[in-house]
């Protein structure tokens, strides 16, 4: 049972993250401020985050200068405020389904993003450069086919679907109904994962000065909260759009910002800690299969042939710079045991030849 354990686990923070998006997008169809959406969002977060930190890491807390605050600031600012605020918009443009399909390409885009900062390298000429190349171009295709072909639409499984998103949008257009705005949402939700790719390769940097990886996340947090809340204020000066009701608006904050931000991190740490980050990727296009199947049911969204084609090249995409990641960890890895075993086998030449010379040397 243990060795299904991670099996178990991946799958389970896939449906976490489609319920994400669905319930997001059946927030925003609802008539929820996208804005105000991620500042409640983010400041429930802080409020469950914030208590673990000050309990667990303050005391040993590492100095903070004001240069590596600035840092956090900055990262707080493009990784978790303008991603999740432009994510935000894309999926008021477009549908749960394509942010769903999306997230596939973070990894060839951090990829990308690392090697134009130099932190990666890339020989075209072997196995495992060619493929991390062809994720990319992979990626790229995906994406253009999400934005720009629809195709023929598949007919929804389910007719008599629940339709949550719809309660209390019978009097707002849906912008996602024209091509102008599906074709903004998909480059927007794109700049989305830039951002979020820019996040996750600065932050290692950051995080060398300042180890404490619990303060750290909570005072992104904290940051993102205070960011997101100023430029909330600022698109959105309408106070009743401010307030929580009981309806899907506060199901969503409330599930993004405790299960998603406690429940789903939590088992990411602990999937990557038993079996590396590279089996946690690889389940990434679980979360788009469950996304599509229910928001056809729940929301009524239709599928389109574009939408299935660039989600299939963008997967394909995932797969091929997983595969030459590792690729390329396991040659440095085989490389590294062979220079140890040469280490070894020198070491042990070096003790032979001590005991024979100590063996051949006369005796007084």
């Amino acid at each position: 049972m243990d060795a299904k354990k991670p099996y178990l686990a991946v799958v389970l923070i896939q449906c976490l993250y489609s319920g994400m998006f669905l319930l997001s997008k059946a927030a925003f169809n609802g008539g929820m401020n996208s804005f105000v959406f991620v500042f409640y969002r983010q400041t429930i977060s802080c409020f469950l985050l914030v208590p673990l930190a000050f309990t667990l890491e303050w005391k040993k807390r590492p100095p903070l200068s004001f240069t590596t605050f600035c840092k956090i600031f900055m990262l707080s600012l493009c990784g978790i405020t303008l991603s999740l605020d432009i994510c935000g918009i894309a999926l008021v443009y477009t549908s749960a389904t394509l942010g769903s399909a999306t997230s596939n390409c973070l990894p060839a885009i951090t990829f990308f993003l690392a090697l134009l900062l130099g932190m990666e390298m890339v020989k075209i000429r072997t196995k495992s450069g060619a493929a991390k190349v062809t994720g990319i171009v992979l990626c790229l295709g995906g994406a253009v086919t999400l934005a720009f072909y629809k195709g023929p639409h598949f007919n929804p499984l389910f007719h008599n679907h629940a339709n949550i998103g719809h309660l209390h949008a019978s009097h707002q257009p849906n912008p996602a109904s024209s091509t102008k705005t599906w074709i903004k949402g998909c480059f927007l939700m794109l700049l989305s994962n830039i951002f979020w790719a820019f996040w996750l390769v600065l932050q290692g940097g950051v995080m060398k000065v300042y180890p404490s990886k619990l303060l750290f996340t909570s005072l992104q947090c904290f940051l993102s909260s205070v960011q997101s809340f100023a430029i909330a204020l600022a698109f959105e000066r309408d106070m009743n759009q401010w307030k929580l009701g009981w309806n899907v608006g506060l199901i969503a904050i409330a599930y993004c910002g405790v299960v998603v931000t406690g429940v789903a991190y939590y088992l990411q740490t602990w999937v990557v800690e038993q079996r590396g980050p590279v089996f946690l990727a690889m389940s990434t296009p679980l979360s788009l299969i469950i996304t599509m199947f229910f928001s056809s049911f729940l929301l009524g969204e239709i599928t389109t042939l574009g939408s299935v084609l660039g989600g299939i090249l963008l997967v394909g995409g995932l797969y091929a710079v997983l595969w030459g990641k590792s690729k390329e960890e396991n040659m440095v890895q085989s490389s590294s045991q062979k220079v140890e075993a040469e280490k070894q086998v020198s070491d042990a030449k070096v003790v032979v030849v001590e005991i024979k010379a100590s063996v051949d040397q006369p005796q007084l």
